[in-house]
């Protein structure tokens, strides 16, 4: 009986800071929606931080479609979902896309990447993904200070420069995580979780 008491005031010592955060009136805390860097930070500093991850992380995404079976680029885990190739070529788009409406910065040689969400040949889909990637890396690792402070819009919001880049890596990020789940469902190891 005294550990049942013991054990429920454990429970309530550890439940009490919960409840009392619960009764704190959300308005409270206004949250604001503008993004800038803090005086004395240098935008290249951060530009470069931010592509260390896009590329880490596109690097797990080519490594994933290097070791997912042909076949299994059209497989989707239930109907209405992305299928395999789709979530590397969404990715792919993205890469394109941000850059073009969000940063001024044009794919190479006028690449179309409207429609390539609907590709799924396994070479097809690598090459362009390995083109979006190699197109990020230089052209925002050529993007200038003025460029990674300056405004831009990013979904109705005007935002610096290098807030694109960190939406960038987050929506990749949130696709890597897919990609894995996707390769495990279908019995492929992540080849760097060996």
């Amino acid at each position: 009986m005294r550990r049942k008491f013991i054990a429920a005031l454990v429970v309530a010592a550890a439940l009490a800071p919960a409840a009392l955060i619960a009764q704190i009136p959300i308005a409270a805390a206004p949250v604001s929606h503008e993004l800038t860097l803090a005086p004395g930070t240098d935008p290249i500093t951060v530009r470069d931080e931010i592509l260390d991850h896009f590329q880490r992380s596109s690097r797990k995404i080519s490594e994933l479609a290097r070791v997912m079976p042909a076949q299994k680029f059209s497989w989707a885990p239930a109907e209405g979902v992305m299928e395999v190739g789709e979530v590397y070529m969404h990715i792919a788009h993205y890469n394109f896309m941000y850059l073009d409406q969000n940063l001024g910065i044009a794919p190479p040689n006028g690449f179309d990447y409207a429609d390539i969400e609907t590709i799924r040949d396994k070479d097809k889909v690598r090459e362009i993904h390995e083109m979006s990637v190699r197109h990020v890396m230089e052209r925002v690792g050529a993007l200038s200070e003025a460029s990674l402070a300056g405004e831009t819009e990013l979904y109705g919001r005007r935002v610096q420069g290098w807030t694109v880049l960190l939406q960038l890596v987050s929506h990749m990020n949130e696709h890597v995580g897919q990609s894995v789940a996707y390769a495990r469902m279908n019995g492929v190891v992540p080849p760097w979780s060996n």
